[in-house]
């Protein structure tokens, strides 16, 4: 039998074709320009399968497709929560973890600049939390009553206070508001839940992703769910988590460096902790992109330091392409690279921190602890691609006597070698053994 997944981007389409039963394997794979500006993403769709086909010389079946999708922007979020570090941060975990773009996360009760920003947004979905279970009640049904008001067609999902839950409804109803409840995504004092909230979102991005013309025609092409691009990435991840143990996922792109996470940290640092991380955790750099933004990186490493290395930087700057050609251009990209995926982990890892009270000096974890890690995955075009991928990722291995809390130099380095991590955790959502069968294939572990 035989599975194609597609994953349509904003700029690019992929599909990818997998043999499942007795002979489980990767087909092959095909692209074509996503085709939003010709008015339907179908004719993009259909160049992928015929590249597909040409590479693969033969026909492949459509009688099973799957899809991902970040076309027509993504799928964007608004998350609004009680206290800043405790239910909009758990709010934020479970957005992004679930494939979001987010872009605009408040704390406490809304202002009418607030809801003006969330108005200009255009959001596809928005997230209300806020209190802990029978606490504070209040903010949560201020914030929703007066979102429901500014945007009264965008679905919302209520995870705050369980006690809300009835009046949420009811305010719903009243307003004709498609309203999706969710437990608490932080329940207690120092404890998050965000993986309930994460499966709602990507079940409300998959019932109303017709914001990309075409989608409706996908949809109707598709046997299965249509995920967002990163949250298939994390469910994958997760997936192979479970198999092999913690391990941390980069995907540089022209535009982000995604890192995933999927570790509980070393019981030693568990105890210094001061608040809580989630299991899975995904951040998104959207200033670190090696051709979008390649601007940014420039600034961080600095032009005088990059000229040392690469006299005609400036050059090379100015004529980026998305796809280096030349040896210079390709070393250029991996530098960047390497800068990338440094800063993403420096943002996405913790510290250990000193300091200094009556009783003396004290040592605090902050942050998301990486010391357990032991497989750094490479995916994203970058990363599987240059030649020199593995020294880049071995990059960000510390020493274990490093005060921040990034992955060791025990921990192993893999790479996505077919480009599908993202395919396959669409794939695992109806096959989960093959799967997993062949992303294990995909890193060179099966």
């Amino acid at each position: 039998m035989e599975v194609l997944v597609a994953e349509i981007g904003s700029t690019t389409t992929v599909v990818n074709a997998f043999s499942l039963g007795e002979s489980l394997g990767f087909i092959g794979q095909g692209q074509a320009a996503t085709s939003v500006l010709e008015g339907d993403v179908t004719i993009g769709l259909e160049g992928a399968i015929k590249n597909l086909e040409e590479t693969a010389g033969r026909k492949i079946s459509r009688k099973e497709m799957l899809a991902a999708s970040s076309a027509a922007g993504g799928l964007k979020m608004c998350v609004h929560g009680l206290v800043y570090d405790m239910t909009v941060r758990a709010a934020k975990e479970a957005a992004l973890g679930a494939g979001a773009v987010l872009k605009y996360a408040t704390a406490g009760k809304l202002t009418r600049s607030d809801i003006a920003k969330v108005v200009e947004t255009d959001p596809n979905i928005i997230l209300i939390a806020g209190g802990v279970d029978f606490g504070e009640r209040e903010t949560a049904l201020y914030n929703f009553e007066k979102l429901i008001d500014a945007c009264p067609d965008v679905p919302f999902i209520y995870a705050g206070n369980v006690q809300n839950r009835d009046e949420v409804k009811l305010i719903a109803e009243e307003k004709n508001i498609r309203l999706y409840i969710a437990d608490n995504v932080y329940p207690k004092v120092d404890e998050l839940n965000v993986e309930p909230t994460r499966k709602i979102i990507q079940d409300v991005f998959e019932e109303h992703i017709v914001h990309a013309p075409g989608m409706l025609k996908i949809k109707s092409m598709v046997t299965g769910k249509i995920m967002p691009t990163p949250g298939a990435v994390m469910t994958a991840a997760k997936l192979l988590a479970e198999d092999i143990g913690d391990l941390i996922v980069f995907d540089v792109g022209g535009a982000t460096t995604d890192l995933h996470s999927v570790t509980e940290g070393s019981t030693e640092i568990a105890e210094l902790m001061i608040s809580p991380e989630p299991t899975a955790k995904r951040t998104v750099e959207g200033d670190l992109g090696v051709f979008i933004n390649i601007p940014h990186i420039v600034e961080r490493i600095t032009l005088e330091e990059l000229k040392r290395e690469f006299p005609d930087a400036e050059d090379l700057i100015v004529n980026a392409k998305p796809i280096p050609k030349s040896e210079v251009e390709i070393a250029f990209i991996e530098r960047l690279s390497r800068a990338a995926i440094s800063s993403a982990t420096e943002r996405h890892a913790g510290k250990l921190v000193d300091f200094y009270g009556p009783a003396g000096k004290k040592t605090i974890a902050t942050g998301k602890d990486l010391t357990a890690v032991k497989f750094i995955i490479g995916t994203g075009g970058a990363l599987t691609r240059l030649p020199n991928r593995v020294s880049i990722m071995e990059s960000v291995l510390e020493p274990a006597s490093s005060t921040r809390l990034g992955p060791r130099k025990t921990a192993k380095i893999l790479v996505d070698n077919n480009y599908i991590m993202a395919s396959l955790g669409v794939l695992s959502e109806v096959y989960r053994d093959e799967a997993l069968t062949l992303i294990k294939q995909s890193l060179g572990l099966a």
